[in-house]
């Protein structure tokens, strides 16, 4: 009998990818045996610092790699957003499941927007990301630190800490908390993290037999939308922490892609986007690249402090 052992980080979110990894994989195989790996990462340990000072979203993947490479695990789920650009030698991501909502998520208990927040209000995020676009919307709103899993983060609001949160739609829509999201943030205001919403199944390469397990869980569509949104930042040489979002969609015979970067204060921000044949996604990759580099992107890299 076929048996495999997935790898995942403890977190509530985590867990809930794993298990679905595990629930397709029992559907499209349904002798396979499965063993879900529980871990804590760096990443989880060290959530009274921000991602850049703790080393960047890499610490939710390395130990979960290594695991893979040790072949104490036969696959990892991620959330395509955490996983670094450069994968260590003999491992790759094989799968991308279909994509869940990529929006931002403003989440609120008083009040139901962005533009609709007091002046001053006080916004939990810790994505420089989304730190940018919303000073960019609302240069008035003192943002603050939110790290933790979704549960903390909701619970951090609804002490009143905090006027609003902004979450990833996916996760709270995973978790069953689809009634938090008290409205959506629309793309033009904050541009998704390059893989938002999107789970990866990493695995070793050349693992014939894993591979062929994997492959009814990919989706083709989502997986061109994410390669072209990871070229991006692999063109900029571009790390987790920087202020940089890409977001492709597609159509039946086209794709458009999106792409920023900001700087920390939100007071510039560099946008490029292109839109063509699907069968030209690379090229159409390297133009936003181009794009942005043309228009400074490099230098306003540059001057955001490690």
């Amino acid at each position: 009998m076929a048996r495999i052992t997935i790898a995942t980080r403890e977190s509530q979110l985590a867990l809930w990818q794993a298990n679905e990894v595990s629930r397709l994989l029992k559907h499209h195989h349904p002798d396979l045996e499965i063993e879900i790996l529980g871990m804590t990462t760096e990443g989880d340990r060290f959530l009274q610092a921000s991602l850049a000072k703790a080393g960047g979203k890499g610490l939710f993947v390395k130990e979960l790699e290594r695991c893979l490479l040790d072949e104490r695990a036969d696959i990892a789920v991620h959330s395509m957003k955490d996983v670094p650009f450069e994968l260590p030698q003999g491992l790759h991501i094989h799968t991308i499941l279909a994509r869940e909502d990529a929006r931002d998520a403003f989440v609120s208990n008083r009040y139901q927007s962005l533009q609709d927040l007091p002046d001053n209000a006080i916004v939990g995020t810790s994505s420089t990301r989304r730190s940018c676009q919303i000073h960019a919307a609302r240069p008035d709103c003192d943002i603050q630190p939110l790290r933790g899993n979704v549960n903390t983060r909701l619970a951090k609001l609804d002490a009143g800490e905090y006027d609003a949160n902004i979450l990833a739609s996916a996760g709270l829509k995973r978790l069953g908390f689809d009634q938090r999201i008290t409205s959506y943030l629309d793309t033009e205001v904050s541009l998704p993290a390059i893989g938002q919403g999107a789970i990866g199944i990493e695995c070793r390469q050349n693992d014939a037999c894993t591979e062929a397990l994997l492959t009814p869980l990919h989706d083709v569509r989502t997986a061109r939308a994410i390669t072209a949104e990871r070229r991006i930042s692999t063109a900029l040489s571009a790390n987790c922490h920087l202020p940089i979002a890409a977001h492709a969609t597609e159509s039946e015979t086209q794709i458009t892609l999106r792409a920023l970067v900001g700087s920390l204060d939100g007071k510039h921000i560099i946008r490029a986007s292109q839109r063509g044949a699907i069968q030209q996604m690379e090229h159409i990759s390297q133009q936003v690249a181009d794009d942005l580099i043309t228009k400074g992107a490099l230098e306003l890299m540059a001057a955001i402090p490690d």
